[in-house]
C-alpha cells in the first residue's frame, strides 16, 4: 500500500526510530510500512496518522489496493 509516511517524516524532520517511539512500533516496522512491504495495522495506521494531526486517508492510500484486485 502506497503512503506518505516517508514525505511526512522528513518534513517533520523525524527519524524512522523517532516515529517508531512515538507510535510504538519498531524502526524495521515504519521502514516495512514506506516501502510497501508490510501493511499497518488500523490501529498502527491510526496512531501514525494522529500523530501527523491528518486522517488515515490522507497518510494511506486506499486506492492502490483497490487497483490491485
Amino acid at each position: 500500500m502506497k503512503n506518505k509516511i516517508k514525505e511526512l517524516r522528513k518534513v517533520n524532520k523525524l527519524s524512522q526510530s523517532e516515529l517508531a517511539d512515538i507510535v510504538g512500533t519498531t524502526r524495521q516496522t515504519i521502514t516495512s510500512i514506506e516501502i510497501g512491504k508490510y501493511t499497518a495495522s488500523l490501529i498502527l495506521a491510526y496512531k501514525i496518522a494522529h500523530h501527523f494531526n491528518m486522517n488515515i486517508e490522507e497518510v494511506f492510500d486506499f486506492e492502490s489496493l483497490e487497483e490491485e484486485d
